[in-house]
């Protein structure tokens, strides 16, 4: 099965707003989700239209590393429902979730790790509790994700204002 390879987006998705943060998948890996989770992949970056928001190398590679590994048991969340929920809201939310994404990040006090870890973090507290019901299995493996790669960007940034950003993330959401 290749969706542990193209869930990397769809993951991040339903963790609502670090979708910038990863490379989408080509539409081959795609081929094998339900068409609604194909669209959620290929078509989430149009729809959440980020300008200054960005995620760091070290960030994005984690979290891929992350998602890289999920189970099979893990994979199953990506459901046609669930995805087809995601998509009808992405559509109707993402230019509002990409201008407070880009708001907080053009405010957060830099490092980039700081200015992405505080930005993400709060854009995803606001409107996670608005994610339709049918994506909270989703978000649900989207939030183990988004801690366990947090904790480890805690645990190998060199730079202290890098850990401490990381490591409230990871507590945070």
């Amino acid at each position: 099965m290749t969706i542990s390879r193209t869930a990397r987006s769809t993951v991040l998705a339903a963790a609502l707003l670090t979708v910038s943060a990863l490379a989408a998948p080509s539409p081959a890996q795609a081929a094998s989700l339900p068409p609604a989770c194909q669209e959620a992949l290929l078509e989430t970056f149009d729809k959440f239209p980020v300008v200054d928001f960005t995620v760091p190398d070290k960030a994005k590679n984690t979290m891929l590393a992350e998602v890289l590994g999920l189970s099979e048991a893990d994979q199953q969340v990506f459901t046609e429902k669930a995805c087809a929920a995601w998509n009808s809201w992405a559509t109707a939310n993402g230019q509002a979730v990409a201008t407070d994404l880009d708001t907080r990040y053009r405010n957060a006090a830099g490092p980039v790790c700081n200015k992405f870890a505080k930005s993400s973090l709060a854009t995803i507290k606001k409107y996670a509790p608005n994610v339709p019901a049918e994506t909270r299995d989703l978000e649900k493996l989207a939030k183990r994700i988004w801690k366990d790669s947090m904790a480890k960007l805690a645990a190998d940034a060199t730079n202290a204002d890098c850990r401490t950003a990381y490591d409230t993330a990871k507590a945070g959401w």
